[in-house]
């Protein structure tokens, strides 16, 4: 049993013999959908294993069929995409209903991702900054979307656009999540072997709650980068500084997440010179990535000395920081519906 009640590994089968998968998008941006493609010939185990019952990023599927499922029709459910708007609630609702297990598929669905950068303001600024401040938007008439319209045909609704943008877990109980923006193809079949292998023979499904197709170490742990603890002085930007191959970003002083991230991708974006943005999410027992990115920062500063005074070694900490051109952006950009400040307190 899961921790909301519903039976896990039960198949339900047609007469052909196959489990019922589901995918759907909330808000996102489709990569997830791609990744799954990318699982290669897995694919045709997939197509072997599981009859698709709801995915309508390639088939004409209605909300309509899956309201007619009985609760518990779906076997699996991979549901990628943060919780952004009306449509998106009522369908993690719906899914939750209809899933044995329903898992948290990509960065947007576990901790809000690029969606819940928008939670650093308000919901009337988003609609402004996109429809009003635009320089590629021509609305002369200032016209914003409204959930209701009247028009000769009748009635038409939209969903409402919410102020916050929250995760899966944060609107209905997850049975697993697969982090990653978007997840790695290897890991995604991985986890499907295993849930196909329950389903079909009966063994035992992880703990719910888990989290599947990644490390338990910090990415810093599967960098090849050779790792000396040199001081920063300042950081630069990817365009400023060509990085050595074989020496580690941080201290070269480009910002890299690894020491926060959890490890599962192979460290696909230090490998070719981009530090990593975080987005497989924090390591198990932290509970706000960005503040443990910042202690590991603080550790490697070379500001100060046991001599220097408070107010100087301040100053030096924010002349370093200030060379970090968005913190928020940067520490929090796939974390922030999942951290402690889950959005900005905006005045007015």
């Amino acid at each position: 049993m899961s921790e909301n009640g519903k039976e896990q590994g039960a198949p339900v089968t047609a007469g052909n013999g196959k489990h019922k998968l589901a995918m759907y998008w909330a808000a996102s941006c489709g990569g997830c959908e791609i990744s799954v493609l990318n699982i290669g010939k897995h694919i045709l185990d997939v197509d072997s294993a599981f009859d698709i019952v709801f995915l309508p990023c390639v088939a004409d599927f209605k909300y309509d069929d899956v309201r007619g499922y009985d609760d518990g029709y779906i076997d699996v459910c991979l549901f990628n995409g943060a919780i952004r708007n009306s449509e998106n609630e009522e369908m993690a609702h719906l899914l939750r209903q209809k899933s044995k297990v329903l898992v948290a598929f990509g960065s947007c669905a576990y901790e809000g991702c690029i969606p819940a950068l928008s939670n650093l303001t308000s919901r009337e600024a988003t609609l402004r900054a996109v429809y009003l401040d635009n320089p590629s938007t021509e609305n002369p008439e200032g016209v914003l979307p409204q959930e209701s319209t009247a028009m000769p045909e009748g009635e038409l609704h939209i969903p409402a656009f919410y102020e916050t943008v929250r995760s899966l877990d944060q609107v209905v109980d997850v049975d697993y999540t697969i982090p990653g923006c978007p997840p790695e193809p290897h890991q995604i079949w991985a986890v499907l072997e295993v849930v196909v292998d329950a389903l079909s023979n009966g063994t035992e499904l992880p703990p719910a709650g888990s989290i599947l197709g990644a490390g338990t170490v910090a990415l810093c742990e599967e960098c090849t980068r050779t790792k000396d603890v040199k001081k920063i002085e300042r950081f630069y930007r990817p365009h400023e500084l060509a990085p050595d191959p074989d020496i580690c970003l941080m201290e070269q002083g480009l910002l890299c997440m690894g020491p926060a991230t959890r490890a599962g991708c192979g460290a696909l974006c230090p490998s070719v010179g981009m530090g990593c943005r975080g987005c497989y999410g924090p390591l198990d027992g932290v509970e706000d990535q960005g503040m443990r990115m910042l202690a590991a920062i603080a550790s490697v500063l070379d500001v100060g000395d046991a001599h220097t005074e408070e107010h100087e070694l301040e100053r030096q900490i924010n002349e370093v920081m200030a060379t970090i051109p968005d913190p928020a952006g940067t520490f929090y950009r796939f974390s922030m519906a999942h951290s402690i400040l889950r959005r900005a307190k905006v005045e007015g």
